[in-house]
């Protein structure tokens, strides 16, 4: 069924003249009968019925109309979704809480209008995000490749930000009355941090935090999710976890959580983005320009091997 010629039947049947269709098509109205009569021998039934004023839609027209709309209205999505600069951006982070979307919601509150689509991959391997930015899934993704080498050519990955981290304990806990904490300071108190999952950048980091401070960082048993474990934190006198300074986590207030920022040095946890080499999104330089407004971290700072340093930004239209 040829989508011009239903685009057509829809104009006529709202217009209720093929001279005014024709006119709104940019077509003669001899090419607006040839689209109708093409699609009524294709359907096997009279679309229209000829008045003193113009054409009505018939019984079969008008059953026929509703689901027209939706066959033009599909086609023009389909062709919007994949124009770069006409579909909004579509961005993957690791969660709607993280600090990338939070970052993001403040990016599009500063440009009303911003045609934004933040979503979510349901993947730890960071190779996954990577597969989906090339098959244009994905204009961009939160996700970092520890090796960059192994990126594929026509992909690439650049800073973002840096993630500072920041202790979470309750009440009971022996640091809760802290305002700000050392890594040394760490030592031997259990930081639980469920759901470090094989393969992932986060796995990778939290090894190399703890080879760098000696410190007691565990996954143990099933990731129940962040109410359970802000439940657990909030009874406990010796359980810890770390968590994003960025990152948004909401508790009842009989909880009595407290998040300490850890110092001397930052344990900054590195975010990137990763997208196309060639023909990116226009879009995705003002999301750039944004995360590189952001003040640097203060004082002395500790990444993992794999961080990219924050350099210039490519110049257009690399970008």
């Amino acid at each position: 069924m040829e989508t011009e010629a239903v685009r057509t039947f829809v104009r006529a049947a709202e217009l209720g003249q093929l001279r005014h269709a024709a006119d709104e098509l940019g077509v003669t109205q001899q090419a607006v009968s040839k689209r109708i009569a093409a699609l009524e021998r294709e359907l096997g039934v009279r679309l229209f019925t000829r008045t003193p004023k113009g054409v009505e839609p018939t019984l079969d027209g008008q059953a026929f109309l509703p689901h027209a709309r939706s066959i033009v209205t599909a086609a023009e999505r389909a062709v919007t979704a994949i124009r770069p600069g006409s579909r909004a951006l579509r961005i993957d982070v690791l969660g709607l809480r993280s600090a990338q979307a939070v970052l993001l919601h403040d990016y599009w509150r500063s440009r009303p209008g911003t045609e934004l689509d933040v979503v979510t991959l349901r993947a730890d391997d960071p190779r996954v995000a990577v597969s989906a930015v090339r098959a244009g899934d994905l204009d961009a993704s939160f996700r970092s490749v520890t090796d960059p080498a192994t990126l594929p050519r026509d992909v690439r990955m650049i800073h973002a930000f840096d993630s500072p981290l920041e202790l979470l304990v309750g009440p009971k806990h022996p640091l809760a009355s802290a305002r700000r904490l050392t890594p040394s300071q760490l030592r031997r108190h259990r930081i639980w941090v469920p759901g470090i999952a094989p393969l992932s950048e986060w796995a990778d980091f939290y090894d190399q935090l703890v080879g760098a401070f000696d410190l007691r960082v565990d996954a143990a048993g099933p990731n129940f999710g962040n109410e359970v474990l802000l439940d657990i934190l909030a009874d406990s006198p010796d359980v810890a976890t770390l968590v994003g300074s960025r990152d948004r986590y909401l508790w009842p207030a009989g909880h009595d959580l407290r998040r300490i920022p850890i110092v001397n040095p930052t344990l900054a946890y590195p975010l990137s983005l990763i997208l196309p080499r060639a023909n990116p999104h226009p879009g995705l330089r003002a999301v750039v320009d944004h995360l590189a407004s952001l003040a640097p971290l203060p004082g002395p700072v500790w990444r993992p091997s794999w961080a990219l340093s924050p350099g210039p930004l490519p110049t257009a239209p690399a970008m």
